[in-house]
């Protein structure tokens, strides 16, 4: 007897989820909605590395914070693990944070300027464990040691490390909790080649170990390409393309020999009919009340 094969369940799914941030005259009137994040998606299965592309301003991060509940959706479903999640309650998002984390663009973002570094590490464990002090000092410790770093640095201050090891120390903190999942936002920006190897290098490291799934949040294609099993492509708040990754840099021969997002997504572009007006690279769209159309207000690398 032949029997089906059933495919895991996924660990995350977004639902035609929507971001939109009002847009205000000087005088404090609403005149518009800023379009970060248009109707998307997409799914994250279990121990994967999916990459989301696009250029700057395309809504990238707006998208990972949205999922992180940094930001409430305007509209759609956030699920992880089976359960909505785009609405709750403060505290049982509390309780989802121990198993989806965020990893922020600026390193030292998560860490409190005027705590050593071993503060900051128990801090997750003293919200959302009942560990004993001992028990959270061995495991701060191995914590430590698995992103790559000595024990002499929980004396230090952030202002006293380098971007590389506030990053590792920001790692560190997120993975004394075992978190299911991880959002790394723009993770090896700012950073040197040697150190951005070293850094990527620790990732693969980190996900065989602690069996970690990553939304790899980049426009550095370089990167996503070797990271990543798939990837998805944004461009003005949309998801205009998600495959294996190969299949997605076939279709665009030309930012795959930049090494860099494309300034414009070609033939996934969204037609030109949905704007009003062509918009500049890096633009988002925006939609006025009054006409209910789009408007391109220019807004940059926001």
């Amino acid at each position: 007897m032949i029997q089906a094969v059933t495919a895991p369940p996924s660990l995350l799914e977004v639902v035609d989820l929507v971001r939109h941030f009002p847009v205000r005259n000087a005088f404090g009137r609403r005149i518009g909605w800023l379009r970060a994040v248009d109707g998307v998606s997409l799914t994250v299965w279990p121990g994967e590395t999916l990459g989301l592309v696009g250029e700057s301003g395309c809504g990238k991060s707006t998208l990972g914070k949205t999922v992180m509940g940094i930001y409430t959706p305007t509209a759609g479903e956030i699920r992880f693990l089976g359960r909505e999640i785009g609405r709750l309650p403060k505290r049982e998002r509390r309780r989802v944070a121990k198993d989806l984390q965020y990893v922020y663009q600026d390193p030292g973002a998560s860490l409190d300027p005027r705590w050593k570094i071993v503060h900051s590490l128990h801090e997750p464990l003293k919200i959302h464990t009942t560990l004993s002090r001992a028990e959270r000092e061995s495991l701060v410790q191995a914590i430590l040691r698995s992103v790559g770093l000595p024990d002499a640095h929980l004396d230090l201050y952030p202002h006293e490390l380098s971007g590389g090891q506030q990053r590792r120390v920001g790692l560190a903190r997120i993975l004394t909790l075992r978190p299911r999942m991880i959002i790394l936002d723009e993770p090896t920006s700012g950073l040197d080649v040697s150190v951005q190897a070293s850094v990527l290098k620790l990732f693969r490291s980190l996900q065989e170990t602690f069996a970690l799934t990553y939304l790899f949040i980049s426009h550095d294609l370089a990167v996503v390409r070797t990271m990543c099993q798939r990837l998805a492509v944004m461009y003005l708040g949309k998801l205009v393309e998600v495959g294996e990754t190969a299949a997605v840099f076939a279709m665009f021969p030309a930012a795959a020999g930049s090494g860099r997002a494309a300034r414009s997504p070609g033939r996934c572009a969204p037609p030109r009919s949905r704007r009003s007006a062509p918009s500049g690279a890096g633009s988002w769209p925006v939609t006025s009340p009054e006409e209910g159309a789009p408007v391109d207000l220019g807004f940059g690398a926001l």
